[in-house]
């Protein structure tokens, strides 16, 4: 837990590696294609509640495992982005399941501690390519929602990218007010 607050207040956050392969603009709609590394995760899921309150259950376990709450005590800090995948409906809303993705940082990608919480699980991730768009403030189910309808609307007819599933990220801690910068990816196919 140490580990995460120092992050919060200090400002000394890994950032999950990828590389920027192109740029577009459209509608008024910048987006980036990335390629993310792949890479050990610590990940909660939960299901059967709105995505909101599946967030508020499972960003506390992501960040206690990161902060210390694991078989070694080890605070590892935070790397950002936290992603969560959700999984749309036909018609855009969010089924009520979701999964939290938490890139353990490279220090300890080769042995990472084992989390003290049983509903935390350490999974291995092949690389993603994305495409990502950013978006500020305190976001919401419904803000994700809208800007993933935006960001497919600006790649309609120039992209493919899988429709049952993509990932909402967040890089702030919540004690930041201001200049916050969130991120929709959709998984390129």
């Amino acid at each position: 837990m140490l580990g995460m607050i120092k992050n919060s207040l200090f400002g000394s956050v890994e950032t999950w590696p990828w590389q920027v392969l192109s740029k577009g603009d459209k509608e008024e709609v910048s987006y980036e294609e990335r390629a993310c590394e792949g890479g050990k995760f610590a990940t909660v899921e939960v299901t059967d509640k709105p995505v909101d309150e599946a967030l508020r259950e499972a960003m506390p376990k992501v960040a206690k495992y990161a902060g210390g709450t694991n078989d070694k005590g080890i605070g590892m800090g935070m790397t950002v982005p936290i992603s969560f995948a959700v999984f749309p409906n036909e018609d855009g809303s969010l089924q009520k399941k979701l999964k939290v993705w938490f890139r353990i940082p490279n220090q300890f990608q080769s042995d990472p501690p084992a989390p003290s919480d049983k509903s935390v699980k350490i999974e291995e991730r092949e690389g993603i390519t994305v495409y990502s768009m950013q978006f500020g403030g305190y976001a919401k189910e419904a803000d994700y929602v809208a800007q993933a309808t935006r960001l497919r609307a600006a790649l309609e007819g120039t992209a493919t990218y899988q429709g049952d599933i993509y990932f909402c990220t967040g890089y702030d801690p919540p004690m930041k007010p201001y200049g916050r910068r969130n991120e929709i990816w959709l998984l390129k196919t």
